[in-house]
């Protein structure tokens, strides 16, 4: 890590926050949301560096607040290094215990907070997945955020802010985190030494835009499962020749919804490398350099071949369809079973 920089794909919210530095006007509470594994813990560390980096001081009054600091830290003094390695008194960092915050942590921030920062200009608290605060948690740190201590910043980090209670977001200053480019992506990940440019393409698709999934994704326990994982749902779902789906026995593809349904945790990438696979049939017909799936282009060409556009861009709005009720809370095995009945008759 150094600065903002190092952030990728998050070029709105880090305009908004290097606007801030330099007009040295902080609100007192930010919310960063978007999906794991986009830069929001990241970005809220560096933001932290930025507001006390000591290179932003030199030969500059500590406390004048008409000089603006600088856009980005430097990443190399003491207080950017300290805070970065998570030892900075004054960087206060708060994370989920067995996946809940609970109303321990927020009562041991209040004690913090009540006393003035130990050397820090700006005191900076990050509460990472707030959105697994329980509710007595969550009520108490409203009543921070109702009387915010000076000299500090609170920057809370979940996926979306429903997720929170409504007085909460309230009071923060909401930045919304993008999913990472898929390009972006790949070149990333095409500069690891373990990983082809084939490789890194379709890895890049089925992280769905989070550089924390995709790295999880290569490494060497988890790549092979991966590759194999895309051409077994290809193959088992019946994509690989879905204009013969219709033949297909319907209570094998109900088993097969079944199946998928037990794995609610990789489910959405699941469908993801389904809906890619099916994206691949309709840019084969229109600009075959374009496919994704490039390992697999002669059964892509084959497939593309044998159905028609408009069966394709049905199969696809099905899948969507199902991705949103599951994210809707849906029945998953239910939702499944839907999808794949629409994927039999469209």
């Amino acid at each position: 890590m150094r600065g903002f920089e190092s952030i990728l794909d998050q070029k709105q919210p880090i305009r908004i926050l290097t606007t801030f530095l330099h007009r040295r006007a902080m609100p007192h509470a930010l919310l960063f949301t978007g999906i794991e594994g986009v830069g929001k813990r990241m970005t809220a560390m560096v933001f932290a560096m930025a507001c006390n980096c000591t290179e932003n001081i030199t030969n500059k009054k500590e406390h004048d607040t008409k000089i603006p600091l600088q856009q980005s830290p430097c990443g190399c003094c003491n207080t950017c290094r300290r805070i970065e390695s998570e030892r900075h008194p004054d960087v206060i960092l708060i994370k989920p215990v067995r996946a809940v915050i609970r109303i321990a942590q927020i009562r041991s921030l209040c004690q913090t907070l009540a006393l003035k920062p130990y050397e820090a200009r700006t005191r900076v608290v990050i509460i990472s997945d707030a959105q697994a605060m329980n509710p007595e948690a969550g009520n108490a740190l409203l009543k921070i955020l109702e009387e915010p201590p000076a000299h500090t910043i609170l920057i809370l980090t979940a996926t979306q802010t429903t997720d929170l209670l409504p007085t909460v977001v309230s009071r923060c200053l909401h930045i919304r985190f993008q999913p990472i480019s898929r390009k972006s992506l790949e070149t990333f990940l095409a500069k690891s030494d373990a990983l082809s440019d084939e490789d890194a393409v379709i890895i890049a698709s089925m992280a769905n835009g989070s550089l924390s999934k995709a790295l999880s994704m290569i490494k060497p326990a988890n790549l092979k499962y991966w590759i194999n994982q895309r051409k077994w749902l290809i193959h088992d779902s019946g994509l690989d020749a879905p204009a013969s789906l219709s033949s297909r026995p319907v209570a094998s593809l109900l088993a097969f919804a079944e199946r998928l349904s037990k794995n609610k945790k990789n489910l959405p990438d699941f469908l993801e490398v389904m809906k890619i696979w099916l994206r691949d049939l309709v840019i084969w017909k229109f600009n075959p350099k374009l496919i994704i799936n490039k390992d697999l282009t002669q059964k892509i060409q084959y497939a593309s071949q044998q159905i028609d556009l408009e069966s394709l861009i049905s199969k696809i709005k099905a899948i969507e369809v199902a991705e949103k009720d599951i994210r809707a809370n849906a029945n998953t095995r239910l939702a499944l079973e839907v999808m794949f009945l629409r994927l039999v008759t469209n």
